[in-house]
């Protein structure tokens, strides 16, 4: 009974859309996390009689037809990049961006990869890394005999040293941005990086035309919503529960009809 096979693809959706959600929710306090949602289409649909054919030799044509779906399927699973909430630290290597744009990070293998999350500290060599330890673009290092650190929301890295009046200036942050970011593959940790969907990165200044400012001493938030992810949970858990109704039913059907034969 074809009836089974839709059901099944539909729980199977739902099974799909609650996975997403569930890593919503368990990122909701994931610094720079981005939410993502489920998106569903239609299958192939068979042709019984098709709307609009001829059904007489007067040219009547049919106003409705015969389609018949075979169910739903996962058509992609869109991130969502709208701005989280800026949360303040007070920490001066805690830098959150207010706008567009990503803060870029090189790898090991020399590659760079683009992050949201500017929860930064200083490596034993007095460069500017992630928790993880790789350099922030370009590469900027804080001298030993610094005693504090400035960034300005153009992305200028200044330090206060002793015995000079002036600050220092010890490099500049760029952010790059991208053509479709919601496209960008995540790779773990906080870290994306481009493909041919999201398309090349463009680095420019913060506060610049297209590119948000820096935010120094501040952390952008999830932008998850946990009121929204949770009454999408329980939309999801209803769809998946009918839909486990149906192959209920489906069989229950099946089963008369073999008792028929047995009658």
């Amino acid at each position: 009974m074809r009836a089974l096979s839709i059901a099944a693809t539909g729980m199977a959706a739902q099974q799909t859309n609650v996975e997403v959600i569930a890593n919503n929710l368990a990122n909701m306090n994931t610094t720079g996390y981005k939410s993502q949602i489920a998106e569903f289409e239609d299958l192939l649909y068979q042709n019984v009689e098709n709307p609009g054919a001829q059904s007489s030799d007067t040219g009547s044509v049919l106003p409705s037809g015969i389609q018949l779906g075979a169910g739903v399927r996962t058509a992609a699973i869109a991130r969502v990049t709208t701005q989280g909430a800026l949360q303040s630290t007070s920490n001066p290597y805690d830098l959150a961006v207010n706008g567009q744009g990503y803060f870029r990070v090189t790898m090991p293998d020399g590659t760079y990869a683009f992050t949201r999350s500017g929860n930064f500290a200083l490596s034993p060599s007095g460069e500017i890394v992630t928790q993880d330890g790789n350099p922030v673009a370009p590469g900027i290092s804080v001298p030993s005999n610094a005693t504090g650190i400035q960034v300005n929301a153009q992305g200028q890295v200044l330090a206060t040293i002793p015995g000079q009046t002036t600050l220092q200036t010890l490099g500049q942050l760029e952010l790059d941005t991208f053509p479709n970011a919601a496209g960008l593959t995540a790779t773990g940790n906080n870290l994306f990086i481009q493909n041919a969907s999201s398309g090349a990165p463009q680095a420019g200044v913060p506060g610049a035309t297209g590119y948000g400012t820096i935010q120094e001493g501040y952390l952008e938030s999830s932008n998850v919503d946990p009121v929204a992810a949770i009454t999408s949970l329980i939309t999801a858990q209803r769809a998946y529960e009918m839909n486990s109704k149906v192959v209920t039913a489906a069989n229950d059907m099946l089963q008369q009809t073999a008792n028929m034969g047995q009658g």
